[in-house]
């Protein structure tokens, strides 16, 4: 019976990230489109504010 590895990017003393998800409106035409980004845990809100 074969065993399964997890493999986890957490290391201690590391910096967690968190995936940003925006929706941005079109100037040309007014359709939703939506933006990811990967920023560190602290900058959350930094970025949401832009």
């Amino acid at each position: 019976m074969a065993k399964k590895v997890v493999a986890t990017l957490k290391k201690e003393g590391g910096v967690t990230y968190a995936k940003v998800i925006k929706a941005v409106r079109s100037e040309k035409t007014g359709a939703y489109t939506f933006r990811e980004e990967m920023v560190p845990s602290p900058l959350v809100q930094d970025t949401l504010k832009k």
